[in-house]
């Protein structure tokens, strides 16, 4: 069951809708109220295992965040160039009980505190979602608290909620190296797709230029920190002709990899090429922003993902303050894969799954 409260405020002269969700205990089949209409404290502790971020956190009404603990796997796949999902998922089974422990111990709370369980339901790698998800299962049915299954992409988004008083409606890209896509978020619980890319994301086209550029493995950070050392004018390169809300980089890839074959490879000018590909991503994806914020309506505007770390998309994006937006940016540590937004979406019952027997997907149907 799910109902709304509306409470008016004279002040600003304007509704503000509360949800409330109603879950049952799994055991016991008490219902247990969850969502940010209620007038109480409500703690959420979440797994997050979609790739190869071992993730546990504690978070105290969906912004609070009182432990966010992260196991990375970057120096074990560094070797293979980029992400083994065979690996990825054994990993996850040595550190996940590890981890949630972690948090509990650093948020200073016990399972008793806890209001509800939540994980990542997907997309992601199969093996691996289902590690962080069978342990949030577990807990739920041990100790007869609610379980709140939560859609990867959504709680991206709702990594701008974490430390800070931002709130819907508003225009967001989510730009990660598996996804590009930009979200209307008209309230707590609505968000729609408005566009995304057609063949590359953002993260993965930084990727692939990165190695075109004999740059380590992740390459989006080395490329980004190469780009500030060269010249973004040297070459011009033609953004992709695509539906207004729509994007496509493997274009852009192909340029990028032409201009590359024109050097020998001791001459290669790599700054001034990761510099100019840089540029044309970042004017794109703000170009977009602005055409999907003026069409509707909305004055504030976010970004989300793995690539919202990046410091020349978040400069450009912060610029569209001097316009009139309100802008906001989930901290660094809540751009990559955490537990942390996935505890906020459970929170704030944004495209949630509650059944116990949910099974975890690896994509999600294009809109």
């Amino acid at each position: 069951m799910c109902y709304c409260r509306s409470r008016v405020s004279f002040k600003k002269i304007k509704i503000k809708i509360m949800l409330i969700k109603e879950f049952k205990r799994p055991i016991s089949n008490k219902i247990v109220p969850i969502g940010p209409g209620l007038n109480k404290y409500q703690i959420i502790l979440a797994t997050e295992t979609s790739c190869d971020e071992t993730a546990a956190a504690v978070v105290l009404n969906g912004r609070k965040v009182l432990s966010n603990v992260v196991a990375s796997q970057i120096d074990i796949h560094q070797k293979f160039g980029g992400v083994v999902p065979e690996v990825a998922a054994r990993q996850h089974l040595e550190s996940i009980n590890i981890v949630i422990e972690e948090a509990l111990k650093q948020a200073g709370i016990t399972y008793k505190d806890v209001s509800a369980f939540s994980s990542t339901v997907g997309p992601g790698l199969v093996g691996a979602l289902l590690v962080g998800l069978n342990a949030a299962k577990t807990l739920s049915l041990v100790h007869d608290k609610p379980f709140i299954g939560v859609n990867h992409l959504n709680a991206h988004v709702c990594a701008n909620y974490l430390g800070s008083n931002f709130e819907p409606p508003f225009i967001c890209l989510l730009v990660s190296g598996g996804h590009t896509q930009l979200i209307k978020v008209s309230s707590y619980s609505e968000q729609e797709l408005l566009g995304e890319t057609l063949d590359d994301a953002v993260g993965e086209a930084y990727d692939k230029v990165a190695r075109l550029l004999g740059l380590p493995y992740p390459g989006g950070p080395f490329l980004d920190k190469l780009a500030h050392e060269g010249d973004k004018k040297r070459f011009k390169f033609t953004q992709a002709k695509v539906d207004k809300y729509d994007f496509s980089f493997s274009g852009l890839k192909t340029a990028t990899l032409r201009v590359c074959q024109q050097f020998k490879e001791d001459e290669l000018p790599k700054a001034d090429v990761a510099a100019s590909f840089q540029e044309t991503v970042s004017e794109t994806l703000i170009k977009k922003i602005l055409i999907a914020a003026e069409e509707n309506n909305v004055n504030k505007v976010a970004i989300a993902g793995g690539v919202a770390a990046n410091s020349e998309i978040r400069r450009k994006l912060f610029d569209l303050a001097n316009q009139g937006f309100e802008v906001n940016a989930p901290e660094f540590k809540y751009c990559t894969d955490n537990a942390a937004m996935v505890a906020s979406t459970a929170y704030f019952l944004s495209n949630i799954m509650e059944e116990l027997d949910i099974e975890v997907f690896s994509r999600v149907k294009s809109k």
